[in-house]
Parts: C-alpha cells; structure tokens; sequence
C-alpha cells in the first residue's frame, strides 16, 4: 500500500512469527517511486550480544558545597569548543561557566542584566565557527555574541515577526539552525494552517536560508497549551541533513533540501494518558504557583489554559550522534516519575525515559543505550555525551559520558 509517497510493508517478524520462524532483529527496506528508502524494523534490535554499547562516566563539574564556581543552579545548556572546553549556562543565575576538558574552571562569561554581554533569559548556547559563542536571550529579545575569550562582541535584535523561537541547534561544525513557529496571539484572527520552519542563522543570528518548512505543532495555541499533543522534533547533522519527525508516530526521516532520503520506523505501543498523568501535572503546577503566592482563584484560571492530548508521544527527543548513528529517546509517561522528577518537571521533554533507541546511517536499529538514572543529555559529541545529572538531594551536576563500543572509524 502506498502512501503520500511512503511504502508500508509487512513485517518480516510478524510472518517468521506467524509460520514458528526464528526471530527477526531487522525487517529490510525498500525504495518507492519518488526514490524514498524506507526502512521497517522490528521491536528487536540487530545488536548481538556482547555487541551492546554501554556509557563510561569521563568527567563530573559540580558540589554540594565548597567553591561557588562549581555550584549550579539550573543547568540550561551546554557547548564544547574546539579545544573540548566546557561551557555552562546556569539558567538561574544566568551566567556561563567555562571549564577545562579536564573539569577545571576558568572563567564565567556574563551576567544578569540587560546591559552589554549581559543576560536575563538565555535559551541555549550555540558554538559558531571560531569558537564564536552565540547566546539567543528571550527577555532581552536579542542575540548576544561572545568571543573564544568570552569579551562581549554585540548583539543582534531578536525579530519576532519572523516567528516564535521553538529551538536552536548547533552543529559540531559551528552551523547554527533554529526552529521558529508563526506567533499566536489572544484576541487576533487565528493563522490559518500555520508552518513552523527551520533556518540557519548567522553568527549574529540573522536568518540566512530555509532548510524546511512543516505544519506547526499542537501544543501551543492562542493562550491555551495541550501538553503532549503531536510536535514535529528534529536535530541537524554536519552534513546539513535535518532528522525529522513529527512524535505522534514512530515515524524518523532524513532529509536533504527539504525532500526526504530515507525514513526508518518502529512498532510501538501508543500510551494513553491517564487520569493520574493529568492530577499529577495539575499538582505540580498547583504546588509551584501556591509557593509563588498565587491566589487560589489565580491558580485554578491557569489550569484551566493546560489541556491534554489523548496520548503520550511515540518518542521524546532525536538528537544526530556519532558516524551517521541516530539516538531516539522514549517516553517515561508522567505517573511513573519519583517525587524529585517531578519536581523539576519543567516541560514536556522532561518526560524522556532513560533507555534510548539507536539506529545506524542506514536506519536500521541496532538496540538500547541506558542513560544513568537522574541524568538528562544536553549535547552529543563524537563519542561524547554531555548532560546535567541530578544527585538524591537535587543538586545538580555536569557529566561527560563515553560510549563503549564498536563505533568505528570517525567516531571521536
């Protein structure tokens, strides 16, 4: 049967299965007439054992107590320069912290502020050609740009009407891409079919060109927000392909120009949410703004704006990692996290599992990847993954893991 372009084939696992056939790790592919490879898996990976690639802690930046330069208060983003230098955007304190590949600080760039260099809601940090930093700030509506030796070098205007900031990536090469939706305000006439589109940008932020544009989202709307509705998730490769897909399906593209190359799927079980996934958000929000000193009838008027899609997403986050391999995160519906997860609760993407789904440069899977528990990956590099980990007392903590295995050539 085919499909908007898109071939469905049958299961080489379901009729092993259906004849007392041995089990199949890999279903095949197959090409359609717009030269489209379509990749079909089977819930079972083509690792063999033994084969299994497992993570090696390398480096931990953090205290509970003892120099302010390693204490953090929310770990936003992280960037690595050419030289392996760390860098550490606290979103609380709204600084970046600078380390040594070998966890030694150096120096903090930033501040709060709305002056020059200075920072009120930074977003992510993106490592540009050079070793230029580039900071999008939310408050300040601007670009902040810094230099390898963390001097103010300017800002850029965050223009708006080009569309909402939805998310920034930044390629190990220094491409700068960024995801921008069409602004949805109360009270004006509804966008009718809106696009959200991915752009690079330059190293002052500017938009320089259009990779894709794609139906928005259904999370947001006109004041209102459904949590866990359908969104397109997407990361960007050095070879300037877009792995895309919308999470409604488990359904992950590789596109070049805009056109698809090679789409890889994989059966799984959709999760409704529940009636304790829902009390659970509610609580949560409920607990935060009561701590804010928010009137009861303030509190229950915000709820109200919250809604929820009928089900959890296929997957939670893909991120482009080492020679050619794509990482999908699962989900971890919001019933099963402990008090502390729920606690830090911030956005949908906080609902990622621990397990990780890895395919090839083929699309073919390969198996699982367990993250540590309380550890939240914010940046692959080679054969590098950097994150934030969150201790038994919440304090939180910069990890630098290693994947052990067979990667191959290229890989660090």
């Amino acid at each position: 049967m085919k499909t908007r372009g898109v071939v469905t084939i049958v299961s080489l696992a379901s009729l092993l299965a259906a004849c007392g056939g041995d089990e199949v790790r890999w279903a095949g592919t197959i090409t359609d007439s717009a030269g489209v490879t379509i990749v079909s898996n089977t819930e079972v990976g083509i690792w063999q054992p033994g084969e299994e690639w497992t993570l090696e802690e390398e480096l931990r930046i953090g205290a509970l107590e003892g120099a302010p330069e390693y204490q953090f208060g929310l770990v936003g983003s992280i960037a690595v320069d050419s030289k392996g230098s760390i860098y550490v955007l606290d979103s609380q304190a709204q600084h970046i912290q600078v380390y040594s590949p070998d966890g030694v600080y150096e120096r903090t760039v930033g501040t709060r502020g709305g002056g020059p260099g200075e920072l009120q809601a930074g977003m992510a940090l993106l490592m540009g050609p050079g070793d230029t930093l580039l900071v999008p700030d939310g408050q300040n509506l601007r670009f902040s740009r810094y230099t390898p030796d963390g001097s103010s070098a300017g800002s850029t205007k965050m223009v708006l009407e080009e569309g909402r900031p939805m998310g920034f990536r930044a390629t190990a090469s220094g491409t700068i891409a960024e995801q921008i939706r069409p602004l949805m305000l109360p009270n004006q006439p509804a966008i009718e079919n809106p696009e959200d589109a991915i752009v690079l940008l330059a190293n002052d932020g500017t938009v320089t060109d259009t990779l894709m544009t794609f139906p928005s989202g259904e999370s947001i709307g006109a004041g209102t927000a459904t949590l866990f509705a359908p969104e397109p998730v997407w990361d960007l490769t050095d070879e300037l392909q877009l792995v895309f897909g919308v999470n409604d399906n488990y359904r992950i593209g590789l596109y070049t120009g805009g056109r698809p190359e090679r789409i890889f799927t994989k059966p799984f079980d959709r999760q409704p949410v529940g009636d304790a996934d829902k009390e659970a958000v509610r609580s949560e929000l409920r607990r935060r703004m009561t701590q804010y000193g928010a009137s009861a009838e303030l509190i229950e008027r915000n709820l109200s704006r919250f809604h929820f899609a009928d089900y959890f997403p296929a997957f939670n986050v893909v991120v482009a990692g080492s020679v050619g391999t794509i990482w999908v995160q699962r989900i971890l519906p919001i019933s099963q996290l402990d008090e502390g997860a729920l606690a830090s609760f911030a956005s949908t993407e906080d609902i990622g599992a621990p397990g990780w789904d890895v395919f090839d440069a083929q699309g073919r899977y390969l198996g699982v990847v367990d993250m540590p528990q309380g550890f939240t990956p914010r940046l692959f590099r080679g054969d590098k993954i950097y994150g934030v980990w969150r201790d038994e007392l919440d304090v939180q903590y910069v990890l630098r893991l290693r994947i052990v295995g067979d990667l191959g050539p290229g890989a660090t």
